[in-house]
C-alpha cells in the first residue's frame, strides 16, 4: 500500500438516510475524514459532477460530510477524474459503476467506499468495501505509516506517482542531491513525473553548499542535467543552496515523507524505509526551509530552466 492513496466514495456514504441514525453516519464519516486528510486523496468523479452533487440540497447530506468535501477541496485532495460512463449517474449504484470505470482507466491505489446495499451488488468485487466494514478490505487494513522499498528509480516512481501527479507543491530536500553524480542520474525522470498538467506544480530542490562551491558552475550543472527534462514537462524548479543540514524529505501539500537516503539510487538490492510524517511535522519541515524563517543560512538560489 502506498503512503498516499486515492479513493472513490459513492454519494450514499454522505447521506444520513443510509444509516440507522445521524450519529452513526457521523462516526463513519469521521473515520474517513481522519484518513483522507493525512494519507489520501479522493477522485472527483466526472470532472466535478460528484462534488457538485454533494454541494447541492437534493438529498439529506450529513453536515460533517459536506464539511469534509469542502476541506478536501481546500487542501487540494479532490482530484478531478474525467467522465467514463455515457451519462451522469442517476443513483448510487451508477456512481459505483462510474468509480469502477475510472479505476479501469487508471487504477486506484486505495479503493471504493460505499454503503451496504451497494456492496451487496458487488459482493465479489474486492475493490468495493462497506463504510462500516472497511477493516475487512485488504486495501484499507494494509495501510501503514512506513514502507520498505529498494533504492531503485522504478520503485521510487511507483511510490511517488500519485504525489507527483496530484500535488500542487513539491519540495525535494536532500543535502547531497547532485544530478551530475551517477547515483542521482534518474532524478530528472522523477521530476518529469510531476509535469504535463495545468497548472504546473511549484517545485523546489533544497541542497547544502558544497565546500569550495562555485555557484556559476553549480547552476550550469543543474541546468545541463535537469533543464531539458523540466522544460519538456512544462515545469520549473527553484534550487535553494543552504548551509549544512542532514535529514532528507519529500514535502508536498498532500503528504510529507522522511527518506533516510534521499533521492539517490543503488544498482544493488539495497533497501530503505520511507516514513510518512504527521501534518504538524510536515509543516515544520516546510518552515525550516523557508528563507523567511531564518533557521538556515541561504547561500544561493536559482531557477531551472531560466524564467
Amino acid at each position: 500500500m502506498a503512503l498516499l492513496a486515492d479513493y472513490a466514495i459513492t454519494p450514499d456514504v454522505f447521506d444520513v438516510t443510509s444509516y440507522s441514525n445521524e450519529e452513526v453516519c457521523r462516526l463513519h464519516l469521521k473515520e474517513i475524514r481522519d484518513v483522507m486528510r493525512t494519507e489520501g486523496v479522493v477522485r472527483d468523479l466526472r470532472a466535478g459532477a460528484w462534488r457538485a452533487l454533494l454541494a447541492g440540497e437534493e438529498r439529506p447530506w450529513h453536515r460533517r460530510g459536506k464539511e469534509l468535501v469542502k476541506k478536501l477541496a481546500t487542501q487540494g485532495r479532490l482530484i478531478s477524474s474525467p467522465p467514463e460512463l455515457p451519462a451522469v449517474p442517476g443513483d448510487d449504484m451508477a456512481w459505483c459503476q462510474e468509480a469502477l470505470a475510472s479505476h479501469a482507466r487508471l487504477g486506484l491505489t486505495g479503493g471504493i467506499i460505499v454503503t451496504g446495499p451497494i456492496k451487496d451488488a458487488y459482493r465479489s468485487e474486492t475493490l468495493v468495501a462497506r463504510v462500516d466494514r472497511l477493516d475487512g478490505a485488504a486495501w484499507w487494513s494494509s495501510r501503514s505509516p512506513a514502507i520498505r522499498l529498494r533504492r531503485m528509480s522504478p520503485e521510487y516512481r511507483q511510490q511517488l506517482d500519485l504525489i507527483l501527479r496530484c500535488a500542487n507543491s513539491i519540495q525535494f530536500i536532500d543535502p547531497h542531491l547532485n544530478p551530475m553524480k551517477e547515483r542521482y542520474q534518474d532524478f530528472a525522470d522523477l521530476l518529469a513525473g510531476a509535469g504535463s498538467r495545468t497548472p504546473a506544480p511549484l517545485i523546489e530542490i533544497h541542497i547544502h553548499r558544497r565546500r569550495g562551491a562555485d555557484f556559476d558552475q553549480l547552476e550550469s550543472d543543474f541546468r545541463d542535467t535537469l533543464g531539458k527534462e523540466l522544460q519538456a514537462a512544462g515545469l520549473q524548479a527553484d534550487v535553494f543552496v543552504w548551509d549544512w543540514f542532514h535529514d532528507r524529505y519529500l514535502i508536498s501539500n498532500l503528504i510529507g515523507i522522511s527518506l533516510p537516503n534521499g533521492f539517490d539510487t543503488s544498482r544493488g538490492e539495497d533497501l530503505t524505509t520511507w516514513t510518512r510524517i504527521g501534518l504538524r511535522q510536515r509543516d515544520d519541515v516546510q518552515r525550516e526551509f523557508d528563507p523567511a524563517s531564518g533557521r538556515h543560512h541561504l547561500h544561493h538560489r536559482f531557477r531551472i530552466p531560466y524564467s
